[in-house]
C-alpha cells in the first residue's frame, strides 16, 4: 500500500495539503507486469497515468510494421501523451509498452480538470513536462531525418547500458529503438565488431571499449 504517492511527484509534491489529501481519494493504484500492454491505438484515456514505479517504452508502429521509439517515461514521471490524447479527448496513436514491471497511480479526468482549472503549481506541472517531451519528440525527428546511424547507435547502446558492460537486446529491437531497418543495425553492429568496440552473442551485446563509442557517439 503506497501512504502518499503525491510526494514521489514534483508537481503533486507542491500542491498545498488539502489538495493532496483530496487526490489521495480518488486516485487508484494500478499494477501491471512487464511486456504487457498500457495502452494503445484503440484506447481513448480517461486518466492520466502517474507512474510510480517502473518503465514505459513509448513506441510508434507504420503500417508495413516498423516501429520506432518516441519516449520513456521513468518512475516519478507522467505520460505525456496520455495527457495530450484526454485533452484532445483522441485515442492513442502509439503504444506504451510496459519495460518493467510497473506501479501507477491513475487519476480521472474530471479530477484532473478541476487540478488544472484550480491549481496553478499543478497546471505548470503539466505543462513543463508536456514541453519537455515535445523536444524529446523533436530530437527523435531530428536524429531520423538527418543523423548518422553509427553515431545514434552509439549513443543507444551507452545509454541502454548505462553503468553496466552488457545489454539484452536483438538487432530487431534496437533497429526499433532508432527508426531504422534491422539490416542497418546488424550491419553498423558488424563494423562495431570488427573494430572492437562491442561483442555479440545471442540477443545480448557486450560493450568493450566505453571510450571510443563515447567518442563516436559525441562525433555528431
Amino acid at each position: 500500500m503506497i501512504k502518499d504517492w503525491t510526494e514521489r511527484f514534483q508537481g503533486t509534491a507542491a500542491l498545498p495539503r488539502a489538495v493532496r489529501d483530496r487526490l489521495l481519494k480518488v486516485v487508484r493504484t494500478l499494477k501491471i507486469p512487464a511486456g504487457a500492454q498500457v495502452f494503445g491505438p484503440t484506447n481513448i484515456p480517461d486518466s492520466l497515468l502517474f507512474l510510480y514505479d517502473g518503465r514505459i517504452r513509448v513506441v510508434q508502429s507504420s503500417d508495413t510494421g516498423r516501429e520506432i521509439v518516441l519516449y520513456r517515461v521513468d518512475a516519478g514521471e507522467s505520460c505525456v501523451l496520455t495527457t495530450a490524447c484526454m485533452l484532445a479527448e483522441e485515442a492513442y496513436n502509439a503504444e506504451g509498452i510496459a519495460e518493467t514491471d510497473i506501479t501507477a497511480i491513475v487519476l480521472p479526468k474530471s479530477a484532473f480538470d478541476r487540478l488544472v482549472a484550480e491549481e496553478e503549481t499543478f497546471r505548470k506541472f503539466v505543462f513543463a513536462a508536456y514541453s519537455r517531451r515535445l523536444i524529446d519528440l523533436l530530437r527523435v525527428v531530428d536524429d531520423v531525418a538527418f543523423g548518422h546511424m553509427d553515431v545514434r547507435l552509439a549513443e543507444r547502446l551507452l545509454a541502454l547500458a548505462g553503468d553496466l558492460k552488457e545489454i539484452a537486446a536483438t538487432h530487431q529491437q534496437l533497429a526499433s529503438e532508432l527508426g531504422t531497418a534491422r539490416e542497418v543495425i546488424s550491419r553498423i553492429l558488424q563494423d562495431f565488431q570488427k573494430r572492437e568496440m562491442i561483442g555479440q552473442s545471442r540477443g545480448r551485446i557486450a560493450l568493450l571499449d566505453k571510450p571510443a563509442l563515447r567518442v563516436l557517439a559525441a562525433s555528431a
